[in-house]
């Protein structure tokens, strides 16, 4: 009697232990980093490797640790039960329930989770082979029960969900990213680049690029010493140019071809030909996607590209500088007029010029201002508005207070903008004083 009290109790034991393992191994297997597991079998890492073939076959994992798990806790329970039954009568019933309960919930689930929950890659590294090897031993039954599980669900019109799609796999992405904390400005940035190249195909080269009004342009029709002057004075090394109307492009003069030619006419500006210097203009829509437009700068080898409306009317201008700039932010060098158009003051608001995109201001100061319906702030003012405001207007969208304080024409030049915090703060202090 003895000897079998014992070799049962060390059976349950066991089991007990053996619970624990597929307990952990589910929880460690499942909350494992797969971006690191990726990362370490490129390194060349077999076990990473085998908790990346697991996760692929994902019913199978679930179905195989699952079966092993219920096996050896009915195994355990029964064992119990039937010990208990010769040492208590009936009463072992209620004893083995209640023992192996506490038993299976402290030390077979809530302590291996919890490790393994807490050392998920460490713990799914550890376990991968033996997993695996559960995995092929009892692939035929958890291929029944998966078959037997869809043809259940199929009877109730349901059916497994699909794989991630596009737009959900973009958005498990961004979550990654987000999740990738720190207030640390290296992190900041890091963030701010990896959610820009993202929204490379959301984003148009409209609401990029250069507007017509500030671009440096030439004319050809302009005297040829004019002409020089006028592309030695900009701070750009390839210049639009066009003949009569500003909307007739004919080309682009970019000043090293214009320097040559110089040379090769000894400083004489009356033999240059300026309507063969230009290289052909590149015209694209402003409907073209960032992502679109940084894949036919790569192809055509080319910075440079005009932008036009649907009508085929010049609107502005977008360099590949442009498009990097959407990914790593301002990039000035010694030629750059820093011209910022946001100004803090003491109180926390911040003076913007109308101009400013919705853009830069939230990637400079983590703001959330919707960027579908316009593209700079003065354009979100007039859309939300719905009607041209005056000097002194103000309006209160998404939590953010825009006060007009220079209107020129039908534009808004200049307006005050609150953040919320800052609006919440100042209220505080009027209704204080």
């Amino acid at each position: 009697m003895t000897t079998n009290w014992i070799i049962t109790s060390g059976a349950i034991f066991l089991l007990l232990i053996f619970s624990g393992f597929f307990s952990g191994s589910e929880t460690a297997l499942t909350a494992a980093s797969r971006h690191r597991m990726h990362s370490l079998a490129k390194q060349g890492d077999r076990r990473a490797q085998t908790v990346i073939d697991l996760h692929s076959r994902n019913e199978r994992l679930i179905g195989a640790i699952l079966l092993g798990n219920n096996l050896v806790n009915i195994m355990a329970s029964a064992m119990a039960t039937g010990l208990l039954l010769t040492l208590f009568g009936e009463a072992g019933v209620v004893y083995a329930t209640l023992i192996v309960t506490l038993l299976v919930v402290v030390f077979s689930e809530v302590l291996p989770k919890t490790w393994a929950l807490n050392h998920a890659d460490r713990t799914a590294l550890a376990v991968a082979t033996p997993v695996r090897i559960l995995v092929f031993l009892l692939g035929p039954v958890t291929h029944a029960i998966y078959v037997l599980v869809r043809a259940t669900l199929r009877l109730f019109g349901l059916e497994l969900g699909a794989e991630l799609g596009r737009a959900e796999a973009e958005e498990e992405l961004r979550g990654a990213i987000d999740l990738h904390e720190g207030e640390e400005p290296e992190t900041r940035h890091e963030r701010q680049m990896m959610h820009s190249i993202l929204d490379l195909d959301e984003v148009e080269v409209g609401e990029i690029m250069t507007h017509r009004r500030t671009v440096s342009m030439v004319d050809l029709d302009s005297k040829p010493d004019e002409i020089v002057d006028q592309v030695l004075e900009s701070q750009f090394t390839r210049i639009p140019v066009y003949r009569g109307d500003s909307d007739n492009v004919v080309g682009v003069l970019h000043t090293k071809e214009l320097l040559r030619e110089l040379r090769r006419q000894k400083g004489d500006v009356s033999k240059i030909s300026f309507d063969e210097l230009p290289s052909a203009p590149w015209f694209i829509p402003d409907t073209t996607s960032l992502l679109d437009q940084l894949q036919a700068f790569r192809s055509r080898r080319e910075h440079f590209a005009v932008v036009v409306d649907e009508y085929g009317s010049l609107m502005g201008i977008v360099t590949l500088e442009d498009i990097l700039e959407e990914i790593v932010g301002e990039i000035e060098d010694e030629h750059d007029t820093p011209v910022r158009g946001v100004r803090p003051q003491p109180d926390g608001t911040y003076i913007v010029d109308g101009t400013v995109t919705i853009r830069d201001l939230n990637r400079e100061f983590d703001w959330n201002l919707p960027d579908e319906e316009a593209a700079t702030i003065a354009g979100l003012v007039l859309h939300e508005a719905r009607l041209i405001p005056d000097k002194g207007q103000v309006f209160v969208f998404y939590g953010f207070r825009f006060e007009v304080l220079r209107r020129v024409r039908n534009q808004i030049a200049s307006l005050r903008l609150t953040p919320p915090s800052t609006a919440e703060a100042l209220e505080s202090l009027d209704e204080a004083e």
